[in-house]
């Protein structure tokens, strides 16, 4: 039996049901491929119903406001795959339909090599193959491959590898296979080889390399950040403002922030500039939370969160708008912001 006959009986008997499957449609296909950049798929399920519900095709997304999109993707992180997403319904609509062949597809905003190949082999049968994190990893264990598939030349093998191995009939079986193999059986830490049907052709369980393949070149290196929010709330509502583009959360809405090269005390929070100039006193300070951790890639978050309760009218900073505590659940809002107002 050929690697790719085993995979697709494989795939026969552990198929997942999942909504985005055994359907043609390549704007649903589209967002599933999305969400699922980065998103388990326990997680991602729910959020793709939600996301459908609210947008049933390409053209009632285009016509969304960015808020609402963010809104809904609130939780997932990576933002910037709601907003190309939005982005790109707008270029579907522009074109009258959506793309029907690779390069079309490929030229859409966010979309890459992966989407792409997803998008047209499972909406459009076309004999495209698909590497994603799962299909390297299963792959270079497999043929015993130690090029790091993150260079150039590894990319290119292992696009070259999966091209070679995709059956002329059921491809996107076979390419939906071989994903939830290596999210199933081949996974990264304690793979199930002893009841793997590949086993006894696998390089890596021969050659006991299993837990050191895939191989990358680099580790990336991981920054840590201090975020000191400061929750004020005044008859009028809470401060809020959206975060301007070229960092993280990129038009998603926060607190008042001071963020610091180190952790700050409570009074050195207290004497910061932007307090001393736009907190006036008479207000009722409160500790939310403090060194709240958040891991994003390549980013380390310590996160602390005051909240400040005037009975009386504020200034309203430049940037800010009051909103009523009733509305602030409407705006779309990082995720460690949400953990630290849920401590409320």
């Amino acid at each position: 039996m050929t690697f790719a006959e085993t995979i697709l009986q494989w795939y026969a008997a552990h198929r997942r049901d999942l909504p985005w499957r055994g359907i043609t449609d390549p704007y649903r296909i589209w967002v599933s491929e999305i969400i699922l950049q980065q998103t388990r798929v326990a997680q991602g399920y729910d959020y793709y119903l939600r996301f459908v519900e609210a947008f049933p095709d390409v053209a009632a997304l285009a016509r969304a406001d960015e808020d609402e999109v963010l809104r809904l993707w609130q939780g997932l992180g990576y933002y910037s795959r709601a907003r190309n997403l939005h982005a790109a319904a707008k270029q579907v609509c522009g074109l009258g339909h959506f793309p029907t062949d690779y390069d079309g597809v490929r030229a859409l905003k966010g979309v890459g090599d992966y989407t792409a190949a997803a998008i047209c082999s499972f909406a459009y049968g076309l004999p495209c193959a698909v590497v994603d994190g799962n299909v390297y990893r299963v792959l270079s264990r497999y043929f015993g491959l130690s090029t790091p598939i993150d260079t150039s030349q590894g990319k290119r093998e292992f696009a070259a590898l999966a091209a070679e191995l995709l059956p002329a009939r059921q491809g996107a079986d076979y390419n939906q296979g071989l994903m939830d193999f290596g999210s199933l059986q081949c996974l990264p830490a304690s793979p199930r080889c002893t009841d793997c049907p590949l086993s006894g052709s696998c390089q890596a369980w021969a050659t006991k390399t299993v837990e050191q393949l895939p191989v990358k070149s680099h580790r990336t290196k991981t920054a840590e950040r201090f975020l000191i929010y400061i929750g004020v709330q005044t008859p009028e509502g809470v401060w809020l403002h959206r975060r301007g583009p070229g960092d993280i959360w990129q038009g998603l809405y926060e607190l008042p922030l001071i963020e610091s090269p180190h952790a700050l005390t409570q009074q050195e929070v207290l004497r910061h500039e932007w307090v001393s100039r736009w907190l006036p006193p008479g207000g009722t300070w409160r500790v939310v939370a403090q060194r709240c951790k958040h891991v994003l890639t390549h980013r380390t978050l310590w996160a602390d969160c005051y909240w400040l309760t005037y009975s009386h009218a504020v200034t309203v900073p430049p940037g800010y708008k009051a909103v009523p505590w009733a509305d602030v659940s409407r705006h779309a809002m990082p995720r460690l912001l949400l953990r630290l107002m849920d401590c409320l």
